[in-house]
Order: C-alpha cells, then structure tokens, then sequence
C-alpha cells in the first residue's frame, strides 16, 4: 500500500470532517475530541502500514507538536475573553490558580507516589503535567468569539477559559522542579535557590513583560498606525494572529522566560485594544481553525499511540489514578478553591468538575522526558496518555448536556429577573 497516498487522503478527510463534525455533534453528547481520538484508534490498529506514533521514540516530534498547539490555543483563549482584566472581575480565576491548582499538585503527586510508586521527581512531573485545565479540547465548556459586551461570559465558560489561559504556564515552574530534582537529586540544597529565582521569578516576569510588550507593539500597529496602509485591523488580515503567536512565544523563550504567559498576556493586550471592534473576532476565528486543525493531527496520533501499546502496561493502579484525577481530584479541590466565591452552587459545579486535561498535559511529559532523565518514564507517558484520554471520553459525554442545562437554566432566571444582561452573571 502506498502509505504517502493513504496519509494524504486521510489528511483531506480529516480536514473535511474537522469542518462538519462541530456542526453535525453540536447537540450530541459526542465531543469532536472524542471522534478523531477513535479514528486515530481504528485507523492504527487496522492499517499496519502507517508509522508507528510512539511519543517515547519519537520525543521531539511530539514535544514540538503539542508546543505548538498549546500556544495557539492559548493565544484564541485570550482574543476570545471580553472581560477586563482585575481582581474583582478575575476573583474566580485567582481562585482557581491559587487553591485549586496547588491543591491538586498535591494529591496527584501524593496518587502518584502512591499508587505507581513514582519518586520524588516522577511524582512531581505527574503532578505538574496533570495540574493545568487545557486550553485546546475544553472548546464545548468554553467562552466562544469576541464580543463588544463583557456581560456576554457567563461565570463558568469564562472561569474555565481565564483558568486554561493562565494555569498552562504556571504548571511550567514545577516541571522545572522536576527536571531539578531528577538532575540534582531531591535535596533542595542542590536546586531549591536557582529554581526559585529563575524558573519561578524570572521566567514568569519575563514572560508576562514580554507579552504585555509585544501585545502592545502590535495593537499600536493593529489600531492605531499612523498610516491606515499599515493599520492591519482596516485590512482584516487573520493570519497575523500566527505572527503574534509565534513572536510572543519566540521573544520570551529567547530571554528564557515563559512563552506560554507571553502569548496569553499578548493576547489579552490585544484584546484590551478597540474592544468593539470586529478585527478581534477575525484574528480569532482565523486561530480557532488552526487550532482545530493541529488538535486533530495530535488526537489521531494519540489515537494511534494508544493503538500500538502505549498503555499496554497499564493496571488497575493506573485507571485508578485516572479516574480519580478527573472525577474526584479536580472537582473536590475546584469547589473547596471556589467555596464563599461569587458563583452559585451549578456553575461552581460546572467549573470544578470541568478542568479538562489534554494537550497541554501531553507537552509538559514531554518536554520534561527530553530535558532529564527520569525513572519509570514509560508509566508517566502511558499514565498521562491514559488520563488524557479518560477526560476525552468523560468530559466528551458529558460537556454538551451539562453546558445546556447550565445555559436553560441561567436563560430562566434571566427571565424572571427581567433583566435579560444579568444572565451570565446569575449564580445558577
């Protein structure tokens, strides 16, 4: 079989059912994660002739892939929010990276330890990859296009967006710890002080410099150029939201700052700029095709990992683990970090129970996996590939029925009150 003419058909196929099957699943309780995940299955394990998609074998690949759908997702994620940035607008969001966050590293790393009997540096890696709620499949749970009305969010859709925005680059921090500690050994003497000034203070101030920086050197030329055949916004080009991406994410790794803030906060900067201008909706649009795009490529290929034996080693030790990272870690510790906030009890519920882990978990793995060398390293790869895949599976069945009740009931309410822009903000 000529494998180069069956990977182009299956490419063209996808791209075609990459536009239809958001459509044709709006209503089901089938999430279009959890469609290509089952190609990618079936297509690997009935056609022997295609590669083999081992992320073990083939590390960089995968590192660089998932890098790069993570940063153009997060760079929709931030176009998309309508909401200003603050403390009391974000309480919710501060929330969910302060308590539920931290707390979640802790009882993952301590499952980990536990149940797999990773060491310390294994445990740490697990925890920091399986901390961040992502950015890429959480789309059916998160806020849509931009819009000129921050009352447009309702507190759920934009708690899990802000949240998947920001947690993705500050799970960095603690993957360096355990490149740290699989380096150094687990004594803090060794690690501990560098750790805290660089990959803690400096990277993440880095980060956020660079992407207020560059986010406000392209809104200037977006907006505000004082010759309209430079304002790109009167142009209605969307690919400069990949120059964005990639010039944010670039400028920050080169200062060895996080590029993943970077691009979040450039997104937000932009975003801050002519909020009730159509050119938001445009740039994000043209990013949410491209992350749809990449996402398939990655799911078929994890897919296809899981195929060819990528959790051919996995117990009950690990189900266990999986399951009680999606259904009782991450909603326990999103209702204690969220408790006497300002949401009510369903869409405090919704938003625990939705912390979605994927690509972002698949890149951190990864990219930890090529930095250093860690034991059990074949149990951390098929333990977050099995979780990843349980959250698809889970969270696929589930986000459509559950975000339609949540909006009916927020609709009701909205009636009731008579006051129709008090909806997304009605605790429900």
């Amino acid at each position: 079989m000529d494998t180069t003419g069956l990977i182009y058909a299956a490419a063209g196929l996808a791209a075609l059912l990459a536009a239809l099957l958001p459509v044709a699943l709006r209503r089901a309780p089938v999430s279009m994660p959890m469609a290509f995940l089952g190609a990618g299955v079936l297509a690997f394990a009935t056609i022997p002739e295609l590669p083999d998609p081992d992320p073990l074998a083939h590390g960089g690949v995968a590192t660089h892939l998932t890098e790069v759908v993570v940063i153009i997702s997060l760079m929709g994620a931030g176009l998309a929010l309508n909401r200003p940035i603050g403390w009391r607008r974000w309480i919710t969001t501060w929330r969910l990276l302060g308590i539920t966050m931290p707390l979640t590293m802790l009882a993952v790393g301590l499952l980990g330890g536990w149940l797999l009997g990773l060491g310390a540096a294994g445990a740490v890696l697990l925890a920091a990859a399986l901390a961040p709620t992502d950015p890429v499949l959480a789309s059916e749970v998160q806020v849509g296009e931009p819009s000129d009305d921050p009352s447009d969010e309702d507190e759920a859709r934009f708690a899990l967006t802000s949240e998947a925005g920001l947690n993705d680059g500050l799970a960095f921090p603690f993957t360096y710890a355990a490149i740290a500690i699989a380096t150094a050994g687990v004594a803090p003497s060794g690690w501990l002080g560098e750790w805290l000034l660089v990959d803690v203070v400096w990277r993440l101030t880095a980060g956020v410099l660079v992407g207020v920086g560059v986010g406000w050197l392209l809104r200037t030329l977006f907006f505000r150029a004082p010759s309209e055949r430079f304002r790109l916004a009167e142009h209605g080009e969307g690919f400069v939201a990949l120059a964005a991406t990639f010039a944010a994410y670039g400028a920050a790794e080169l200062i060895e700052g996080y590029g993943f803030v970077a691009v979040f906060v450039c997104a937000l900067t932009i975003r801050s700029a002519e909020r009730d201008h159509g050119y938001h909706k445009i740039l994000h649009e043209y990013v949410e095709q491209i992350e749809r795009l990449l996402t398939i490529v990655v799911l078929i290929l994890l897919g296809g990992a899981v195929a060819r034996g990528l959790l051919a080693e996995v117990g009950w030790q690990h189900v266990a683990l999986a399951l009680a990272a999606v259904l009782l870690v991450r909603p326990l510790t999103g209702w204690v970090g969220l408790a006497g906030g300002k949401t009510g009890p369903r869409e405090r519920g919704a938003i625990a129970y939705f912390g979605i882990r994927g690509i972002g978990s698949l890149y951190y793995v990864s990219y930890a996996l090529g930095k250093a060398e860690f034991d059990q390293a074949e149990t951390l790869w098929a333990t977050v590939g099995l979780v990843v895949v349980t959250s698809v599976v889970i969270h696929g069945v589930t986000a459509t029925p559950f975000m339609a009740e949540l909006d009916r009931r927020r609709e009701r309410a909205a009636a009731v009150s008579g006051r129709p822009e008090a909806a997304p903000t009605t605790p429900v």
